[in-house]
């Protein structure tokens, strides 16, 4: 699966669910693995190093377990060509290196089509079509090019995509006001305290909101609602 929008839009939001819905321990579990360029890869002229070491972590990690999953988070900023050492694990066999790979999971997060994505959604509504009637086709081609066209992404002509390996690909739209208070509420609630609809109201308020002058869509979703209720607590 291959996640892509703007930030604080929910991506590694659902991959967490997603993650927590497979293992008990959620992100904790052993055999839930997360990636990162700008720590585990930071280097670009040790990609070849990063190659192997990729490769032997996720067959090894895969043989203790069949059903791991692997996380690869901000793939906007990987070194384009490293991502490919994983095509063996993704392709159409059903062994690989002498182990049964099929049952694992590949999730890639991404900020690349962000942009396109907040775009169209507010071109959609200008022409009164709401965030919930838009479709994936109304988004497929602009986020396509976004995502696998840029030089500068992790899927730069990457066999991943000239071979079709991602099951699904999935936009992730800019939030809306009552979406924010939805993430405030949460936040309150997590911490234990009583939930305060002035509160709620007055975090989601000091947000900023795209275009301008509507101020329909958050410009950082839910990405700054943490650090924000407590200055309103």
């Amino acid at each position: 699966m291959s996640f892509h929008g703007w930030t604080g839009t929910g991506k590694t939001y659902v991959s967490s669910l997603l993650v927590r819905y497979l293992f008990r321990d959620g992100l904790r579990s052993p055999f839930v693995h997360r990636f990162s360029p700008i720590v585990h890869f930071p280097h670009v002229e040790h990609i070849d190093q990063y190659k192997i070491d990729l490769k032997n972590w996720i067959q090894g990690n895969l043989t203790r377990c069949g059903r791991s999953v692997f996380l690869f988070d901000e793939m906007d900023k990987m070194h384009p060509g490293l991502i490919d050492v994983i095509i063996p694990f993704l392709g159409q066999s059903w062994v690989v290196f002498g182990t049964n790979y099929r049952k694992a999971i590949f999730i890639f997060i991404s900020n690349a089509g962000g942009e396109q994505i907040n775009r169209m959604t507010l071109e959609l509504w200008w022409a009164r079509k709401d965030r919930e009637e838009i479709s994936f086709k109304d988004l497929e081609a602009s986020v396509l090019e976004a995502v696998f066209q840029n030089p500068q992404n992790g899927f730069w002509k990457s066999g991943i995509i000239e071979q079709r390996l991602i099951d699904v690909l999935v936009p992730f739209l800019p939030l809306k006001q009552h979406h924010v208070k939805q993430c405030v509420a949460n936040e309150i609630a997590s911490q234990g305290l009583q939930l305060q609809p002035d509160v709620i109201q007055a975090v989601a308020e000091s947000i900023p909101y795209f275009p301008e002058e509507e101020k329909v869509f958050s410009s950082t979703g839910c990405k700054t609602v943490s650090s924000r209720v407590q200055f309103f607590l």
